[in-house]
């Protein structure tokens, strides 16, 4: 698959010219280049990414860190693009023609086994984990006016459940499942979440299903001028999901994160998380898992992004399904890190 990439973001450090760097003497041929692939730049993948980039970067002739200079990996310049996702993000680590990218973790899943949305089109058996980064939770948005107020409520409703070959279709169709519903119950459409609230916002959708970091701006941007309400996805169904799928786990919509949303919404997540491919040196990887982990990263992701708070060490190994990367292993057995339970 051809690795297309969209917009590029340009981590701190990065718009350095080699030509510049060629007066440091050997710096310039120290210097690596590292792509983080995330998502549409209007997601939450865009700007975390830029956030890592910059907090793993420590270009040619920077400050050390300890004299209040870059805490990166010496020599790295990282960069954060736009991609279409998931499900491109792992298939160009495949093909090799990206360094590294952000993944659901159950698109991570398919994409090493062959499962899922990968099915029939073989295992991305290279496919490795750095870290799990936070939980993206699993939206239901109605209109306010639709009558719907379960997931068991959707039956003959016109619904989204994404455009195919997405992460959040098979994730739909999982817990549309557990419900007892299928396709055939309800209108199903098959669109992107913008044209899924774009048709929500003329009257031509009553629900639809996303998955992202809250609060997502699609949906922001919909509450204020269309009245929603977000769908709960609970019970002794949501807890089937949980039990059969690893890689789900439960998960909390807070109060007022979109407007006329006056109560906690339960719901489902999945992790998002940062891989890379096996063949990337394990010296790399390990300092790049040591800097994602520093304190001075800490205070980028604490002060940079609403999600970047819920970026911990403690749940870096956390619904992880796949093969941690032997640097990022090497890092966490050295630290002492497992997965929380």
């Amino acid at each position: 698959m051809r690795f297309s990439l969209k917009k590029t973001l340009i981590a701190a450090g990065a718009v350095v010219t080699v030509g510049a760097l060629a007066v440091g003497g050997s710096f310039a041929q120290d210097m690596k280049f590292f792509r983080i692939a995330t998502g549409g730049t209007a997601g939450t993948y865009f700007p975390i990414g830029g956030l890592l980039a910059n907090a793993i970067s420590n270009p040619p002739g920077s400050r050390a860190c300890d004299e209040g200079g870059s805490c990166g990996v010496p020599g790295l310049v990282a960069t954060a693009i736009a991609s279409n996702g998931s499900v491109a993000n792992v298939n160009a680590i495949g093909s090799g023609t990206i360094e590294s990218g952000f993944s659901q973790s159950d698109v991570a899943y398919w994409a090493q086994t062959g499962t899922g949305v990968f099915e029939g089109k073989g295992k991305v058996e290279k496919l490795t984990a750095i870290a799990n980064l936070y939980p993206e939770s699993i939206h239901l948005v109605a209109k306010a006016d639709s009558g719907i107020k379960s997931v068991a409520d959707l039956k003959g409703k016109r619904v989204s459940l994404d455009e195919p070959g997405s992460g959040t279709l098979v994730d739909a169709r999982l817990i549309l499942e557990a419900y007892g519903i299928t396709e055939k119950d309800i209108e199903p459409e098959y669109l992107k979440p913008n044209q899924a609230a774009d048709r929500m916002r003329d009257g031509a959708m009553d629900a639809f299903f996303f998955v992202g970091g809250f609060p997502a701006g699609a949906i922001v941007e919909l509450a204020s001028n269309t009245p929603i309400t977000i769908v709960p996805i609970a019970g002794d169904e949501a807890k089937k999901v949980t039990t059969d799928y690893e890689f789900f786990a439960k998960n909390t919509i807070p109060a007022g994160t979109y407007d006329g949303q006056e109560g906690d919404v339960e719901t489902l997540s999945v992790g998002a998380q940062w891989v890379t491919s096996a063949d990337q040196p394990e010296d790399l990887i390990y300092e790049i898992t040591k800097a994602l982990w520093n304190d001075n990263t800490r205070k980028l992701l604490d002060a940079g992004h609403a999600k970047g708070k819920e970026i911990t060490k403690e749940t870096a190994l956390d619904g992880v399904a796949i093969s941690l990367h032997p640097g990022a292993k090497k890092f966490y057995d050295e630290a002492g890190i497992t997965a929380s339970k």
